[in-house]
């Protein structure tokens, strides 16, 4: 596999929660901003805007963003759609990212569950009907939706008895694991063929890297160990990216180095390395990949500049050759300092000048 290498060495993303947004801009997380189409576009514009007054510096916004036919969100994360497809009822609000409901299916609805159509499935059909409007009437769509992942999805059906699973009912397991990795796959290419893109939703330094590229979130496989990630998910994940091409995995627990060698296996374009991993045993393990850097949005909402600006030198003293390497800082609180993310800024500046 080629090594990935950005325009720019060493991008720079930020991501910030809804309460920031909410807070900042005034913006409402409610149902309107995912489904209403001229609601999703203005706000679209704002958030280009502010993050251009706020951090343009960084080359993040737009000095005079134009409305854009955009469907889904690149500015937030959160995944609702594949949930959504599967039954799951999602809350919305005004200040906070859509949460799916669990449902927490019997083991005999598990064993019944089957693939949905998501062109005849909410939310898919409501946005797919918005997708084909939006390029009648400006010949393309922009934009893209958080397609979650395979663990993240299979815990609002199922509940902690998830885990139980795989070692009680391991071909229960297996096989709803191998129908949400089709049906995300399903949806993503979808989007992709659609917009361009289909996990920027997940992580906007997809964007910086190869915006065609598919995102797997992998929150929750921090919460098994390497062997039952082996033995239960690593099959599904090689299956997924037979079929969808360039595959990057989203890690943010503090554990990456532990699952590393066996994410190895897999063609990786693109890790997220979470926060308190070991970034030189991760580099060891997946010396191709690039390493997108994950600050801690808690200690950049609670330290001091001085202590940022060490969390990203550490980062990028350990993370290997530099045309491989980003730093992020993702879902932020309201009231994280901007001065925070500008000694973030300096420290990043100065490895582009070493590089």
């Amino acid at each position: 596999m080629s090594p990935i290498t950005t325009e720019k060495p060493i991008p720079i993303e930020l991501v910030f929660n809804p309460n920031w947004w909410h807070q900042t801009a005034g913006i409402s997380f409610d149902r309107s901003f995912y489904f209403d189409p001229q609601a999703r576009i203005d706000n679209d514009v704002v958030m280009r805007r502010v993050l251009f007054e706020r951090f343009g510096e960084m080359g993040l916004g737009e000095p005079d963003p134009q409305p854009r036919p955009i469907i889904g969100s690149v500015h937030v994360a959160g995944g609702f759609i594949i949930p959504a497809l599967l039954g799951c009822d999602i809350w919305f609000e005004k200040d906070a990212a859509p949460q799916p409901m669990p449902r927490e299916m019997t083991a005999a609805q598990i064993e019944a569950l089957a693939k949905p159509d998501f062109h005849t499935t909410w939310p898919m059909n409501e946005l797919i009907a918005q997708m084909d409007a939006l390029e009648a009437e400006w010949g393309y769509v922009v934009g893209d939706m958080n397609t979650d992942g395979l663990l993240n999805a299979a815990y609002h059906l199922y509940g902690q008895q998830l885990y139980i699973d795989f070692y009680r009912a391991p071909e229960r397991m297996k096989r709803l694991l191998d129908m949400l990795g089709e049906l995300i796959v399903d949806v993503a290419l979808y989007l992709r063929q659609r917009t361009g893109s289909c996990s920027i939703s997940v992580n906007r330094m997809v964007e910086r890297v190869d915006p065609a590229m598919f995102f797997h979130a992998n929150c929750s496989v921090q919460m098994i160990s390497p062997q039952s990630y082996r033995s239960m998910h690593l099959a599904v994940e090689k299956e997924m990216a037979a079929r969808i091409q360039p595959y990057g995995v989203h890690h943010c627990g503090n554990n990456l180095h532990k699952i590393a060698p066996v994410y190895a296996e897999l063609p990786l374009a693109m890790v997220d390395v979470g926060w308190e991993s070991d970034v030189v045993k991760v580099r060891e393990a997946l010396p191709d990949a690039f390493l997108n850097l994950r600050l801690s949005p808690i200690r950049m909402l609670q330290k001091g500049p001085d202590d940022i600006a060490q969390d990203t030198e550490m980062l990028l003293s350990a993370a290997g050759p530099l045309d491989k390497v980003g730093v992020c800082c993702i879902n932020m609180d309201y009231g994280t300092p901007d001065e925070n993310l500008f000694a973030m800024y300096e420290v990043v500046e100065r490895f582009r000048r070493l590089g």
